[in-house]
């Protein structure tokens, strides 16, 4: 399993916006092969500031089942109104450190 973890952040005043047009747009992510399971977190301190955490089973699943498809581009018409800038997205692995060792 791997973590994508994409920064959004949105233009001013369009919270309500964004998060009703993501409401919508996160059909499109779990219906693609691989997905396991996504969260939406807003930032306290700047509430432009999102994260979108999505759990797929390879980074494959990502970037070709997910941004290869015809419902990334869906996706994107949907939340690409309330972007102040481009998205980023990186992938992560977990690590799993032996407690002994320490």
């Amino acid at each position: 399993m791997i973590l994508e973890i994409a920064h959004f952040r949105i233009a001013p005043d369009s919270n309500a916006g964004f998060e009703a047009a993501f409401a919508t747009a996160q059909a499109l992510l779990a219906a693609t092969p691989g997905y396991i399971d996504h969260e939406l977190q807003r930032c306290i301190e700047d509430t432009s500031e999102y994260r979108l955490l999505v759990r797929w089973n390879t980074v494959d699943d990502h970037m070709q089942r997910f941004r290869g498809s015809p419902r990334f581009a869906q996706w994107r018409a949907l939340l690409q109104p309330f972007f102040a800038s481009a998205p980023s997205a990186l992938h992560f692995e977990r690590v799993i450190v032996n407690p002994a060792a320490n």
